[in-house]
């Protein structure tokens, strides 16, 4: 069974830094692509970035770039978000999501996930 935990959620101010992170089990992760998707409050879930599964392939949503960095650590199964330079808009429930199949591209649509993670709630405060 695939398993997905996000942590490292929280509360900060504008213009801080946070890092969550998420434990993958059930996948040999290192095969996979991941990525991150966020839910803003009242919006749909939108894309946030991904990281292909030999990390060579990394992409972002036009609104993260230059703030937010994607990384894995294949040894741990986990990977990582981290967020600087925070704006209230960041405000938003954090996904992390595996790949439908291994060996395989994942891009910004969420059909190309199969595996998502319970979320951890992200506030920023203006």
């Amino acid at each position: 069974q695939v398993q997905l935990v996000e942590s490292g959620g929280g509360l900060v101010r504008a213009g801080g830094s946070l890092r969550v992170s998420c434990a993958v089990s059930g996948i040999i992760m290192r095969n996979y692509g991941m990525g991150w998707f966020r839910q803003p409050p009242g919006k749909e879930r939108e894309f946030v970035a991904a990281i292909s599964w030999g990390g060579g392939y990394i992409d972002y949503a036009d609104s993260v770039k230059g703030r937010f960095t994607i990384s894995r650590d294949n040894v741990k199964s986990t990977i990582q978000l981290q967020m600087n330079s925070l704006k209230p808009e960041d405000t938003a429930v954090y996904f992390c999501a595996a790949g439908v199949k291994p060996f395989t591209s994942t891009t910004n649509m969420e059909s190309d996930y199969a595996s998502w993670g319970q979320g951890t709630q992200v506030t920023v405060s203006s």
